[in-house]
C-alpha cells in the first residue's frame, strides 16, 4: 500500500490521465445529458442567441421520426443474427485451432489479421466481391461501359455450382440480399476477436479433464458439450455481451459496403442503424435529438447487457 504521506505523489502521477479522462469522457457524457433535455437544442441556434426550455421534446421527436423504427429494426436484426452465429463459429474454430500442433501459430495469426485491418477497407473489398459490374445478362461489348462485365466473385462461385447470379448490393437489390451481405461481413469481421478470447481460454484449461475423458471413452461431442463449453462459459459470456454491445453500435460496416448512401442506389439509408441516425441528427444541427437518441441507445444496450448478466449467473461456471 502507498503510505498516506506519499499519496500526493500518486495523485500527481495520475493527474494527466485524470485530466484527459475528465475532458474527453466525463464532460461529453454530462454534456450529452444536458443537451438531451433541452428542447430542440442545436449548437448553431445557441450561437445565434436562442434559448431552450427544459423538457423531453427531443425524446418525443426521436420516437416520432419516420426512420427511427427502421434504424432500430436494422440494428436489432443485425445484432440478433450476427452475435449467436459468430460466437458459435468462433467456438468451433477455436477448438480446431487449439487441437492443431503444426502450423498452429501461423493459422492463429491468419485468423487474427482481420482484427487489425481497417473495417472500411475490408468493407470496400466485400462490396467489390458482391458487386455486379456491367450488363450481366446480355452484355453489349460495343458500349464502352459494358466492355468489362462481371457478376462478382461470389456470383461466379454460385454460377460455378449451377446457380443463378444474385443481385446483392446493386440497384434493385432486395432488403433480404442486403442484410445477407451485411451479416456475412459482420460475422467475418467479428470472428478474430472472439477466436482470440476463446482460444486463450482453451489454452488455460487443465488438460487432466480431457485425459480423464479419454480414459472413460467419452466421445468428442460429449467432451465438447460437457467439458469444453462449461469451462469456457465465462469467456463465452464475455464475447456474447461484448458482441451485443458492438452489434448495437454497428455503423462502419454499413459505410464500408454501401458508402454514405447506406443502401443501394435508389434506396438511400435503407440499412441505416441507430448510430447512423445519431450522425444524421448531428449533421442537421439537431444535437438535442442526437443526444436523446444516444441515451435511448444507451438504455437499450444497458438493458440487453443486464439481461445477459442475469442469464450468465445461471449458465456460467467459474
Amino acid at each position: 500500500m502507498v503510505e498516506s504521506k506519499n499519496q500526493w505523489k500518486a495523485w500527481v502521477y495520475l493527474s494527466p490521465a485524470l485530466f484527459l479522462l475528465l475532458i474527453f469522457t466525463v464532460w461529453p457524457i454530462v454534456n450529452t445529458l444536458r443537451m438531451a433535455f433541452l428542447n430542440e437544442y442545436g449548437t448553431l441556434s445557441e450561437a445565434g442567441g436562442a434559448s431552450f426550455t427544459f423538457g423531453i421534446q427531443n425524446f418525443i421527436s426521436v420516437l416520432k421520426y419516420k426512420r427511427f423504427l427502421l434504424c432500430l429494426g436494422n440494428t436489432m436484426l443485425l445484432t440478433v443474427l450476427t452475435v449467436p452465429i459468430s460466437t458459435l463459429l468462433a467456438l468451433i474454430i477455436s477448438v480446431c485451432l487449439n487441437s492443431i500442433k503444426k502450423l498452429g501459430r501461423l493459422l492463429q495469426t491468419i485468423y487474427f489479421l482481420p482484427y487489425v485491418t481497417n473495417s472500411i477497407a475490408i468493407g470496400m473489398v466485400f462490396a467489390a466481391m458482391f458487386n455486379i459490374v456491367g450488363n450481366v445478362t446480355s452484355p453489349d461489348l460495343s458500349d464502352p461501359a459494358n466492355i468489362i462485365v462481371t457478376s462478382g466473385i461470389i456470383n461466379n462461385i454460385i454460377q460455378f455450382f449451377g446457380g443463378q447470379p444474385i443481385n446483392w448490393v446493386n440497384v434493385g437489390s432486395s432488403y433480404v440480399a442486403n442484410i445477407a451481405v451485411m451479416v456475412i461481413y459482420i460475422i467475418w469481421n467479428a470472428l478474430p476477436f472472439k477466436i482470440l478470447i476463446l482460444l486463450g481460454g482453451l489454452q488455460s484449461v487443465n488438460k487432466q479433464y480431457y485425459d480423464a475423458a479419454k480414459v472413460d471413452g467419452t466421445s468428442r461431442v460429449r467432451t465438447f458439450t460437457r467439458i469444453t463449453v462449461p469451462l469456457l462459459s465465462p469467456m463465452i459470456a464475455y464475447v456474447v455481451i461484448t458482441g451485443f454491445i458492438g452489434g448495437f453500435k454497428e455503423y462502419s460496416s454499413i459505410i464500408g459496403i454501401f458508402g454514405e448512401n447506406r443502401g443501394p442506389v435508389g434506396e438511400p439509408k435503407r440499412l441505416n442503424t441507430m448510430v447512423g441516425f445519431i450522425y444524421d441528427a448531428l449533421e442537421s444541427d439537431a444535437q438535442g435529438r442526437a443526444s436523446a437518441a444516444a441515451l435511448i441507445l444507451f438504455v437499450i444496450i444497458l438493458a440487453v447487457t443486464l439481461l445477459n448478466l442475469y442469464v450468465s449467473k445461471k449458465r456460467v461456471h467459474y
